[in-house]
């Protein structure tokens, strides 16, 4: 992996709490932040001072934000030494940056979900293609779970025939989101201007795991959404009936609208998937007080006599510690020198999105969700 000069683009809990820990775990010598923008020069001063202590810097990156021409978004990406962007903004803001960006001739990882809707997540996909991939430049869509190797054991257990062949999966994220939660008092987050507020923000997380997990693309949708918590505009629920494209069928439960921290907490929240011979259930569990998150895979397998008579089961356990952050920065990087292993893909991310809004707009009436990314 050859350097590369990096910069982030936006300053807000994602970029210091994952993405300056994701640069300090790569490869010495494969990437050196250099500067971070954002739109006050308070913001980026404090990253920039969290980043010179995470990455045990000399110095702090050099900073640029709004309201002057030496140190704007211009400014910074007319430096020759900044390769590639993390650009990690406002879901409605970020088309126009990765644009900008790629303009300028940076390699782009933009945050998830890849835009606020589909048609603008094609518009999107279609400029950079015609404008920016012929040049050679590379943009890809950050879903770290996507790339958590906890959700890659799954699929090689279910690839291995673990349980069988695949007859229906269960996805339920329960979430209770309190008024003085760091991620609701994000102004962006506490007033959407896109659909589906923490549904399209979170869930798209857990429709990428499926696409990982599943035998085939899911390519029918029947649902309802609702709004459920007064704080949570526009809606905080989906309950949706998914068919796959291989006919497997299965339910998905998104919601962060529990009323109190209980209904999440007890709520046995993860995804399952169930064959002909086993079933497989994935938990993101919190160990050492919380300091360190695993993905917990349980695979149960009938268990036969010689005479092929059921006669019970057998468990394993796989542990996978969450990194997928990190895991989505070096694909990234590795992507820039050539070595593309095909995630991270704009069109996969768009896929999550059509998931998303489907639910929203469904109100119980199939949406074929293969041919809503076709445009």
């Amino acid at each position: 992996m050859s350097p590369k000069g990096l910069a982030i683009l936006g300053s807000g809990i994602f970029a210091k709490e994952a993405h300056l820990p994701a640069i300090a775990a790569l490869p010495s010598g494969a990437g050196e932040l250099k500067a971070i923008y954002s739109r006050s020069e308070k913001s980026a001063s404090d990253l920039a001072q969290a980043a010179q202590e995470i990455l045990n810097l000399a110095q702090r990156p050099a900073i640029y934000y709004d309201g002057d021409a030496a140190t704007d978004l211009d400014a910074l990406l007319a430096r020759t030494d900044i390769h590639a962007v993390i650009v990690a903004l406002p879901i409605t803001v970020q088309p126009s940056i990765v644009r900008k960006c790629l303009a300028a001739g940076k390699h782009v990882l933009s945050e998830k979900p890849v835009a606020k809707d589909v048609a603008t997540g094609l518009e999107l996909i279609r400029d950079v293609d015609t404008a920016y991939k012929p040049k050679g430049l590379v943009w890809r869509v950050a879903e770290n779970w996507e790339l958590e190797p906890g959700y890659h054991a799954a699929a090689q257990a279910i690839r291995d025939g673990k349980i069988g062949k695949v007859n229906s999966f269960n996805a339920r994220v329960v979430g209770y989101v309190a008024k003085d939660s760091k991620y609701y008092k994000t102004p962006w987050r506490t007033v959407p201007d896109y659909q589906g507020g923490f549904l399209l923000d979170g869930g798209v997380h857990t429709i990428a795991a499926l696409r990982v997990l599943l035998p085939s693309p899911m390519a029918s949708l029947s649902g309802f959404a609702s709004q459920n918590q007064k704080h949570l505009p526009p809606h905080d629920t989906i309950h949706a009936v998914v068919r796959t494209a291989d006919g497997v069928h299965g339910l998905v439960e998104l919601t962060w609208g529990a009323p109190v921290p209980s209904r999440s907490e007890q709520a046995h929240g993860g995804i399952s998937v169930t064959g002909q011979d086993g079933w497989l259930n994935i938990e993101t569990v919190a160990l050492d007080g919380g300091r360190k998150r695993v993905v917990r895979v349980t695979v149960a397998t009938v268990t036969r006599n010689e005479k092929g008579e059921d006669v019970g089961e057998e468990k394993h356990v796989v542990e996978e510690e969450s990194r997928g952050v990190n895991l989505e920065l070096a694909s990234f990087l590795n992507a820039i020198d050539g070595q593309d292993d095909g995630f991270g893909t704009p069109i996969g991310a768009l896929s999550d999105v059509a998931f998303i809004q489907a639910g929203l707009n469904s109100n119980g009436q199939p949406v074929d969700l293969l041919k809503l990314v076709q445009g």
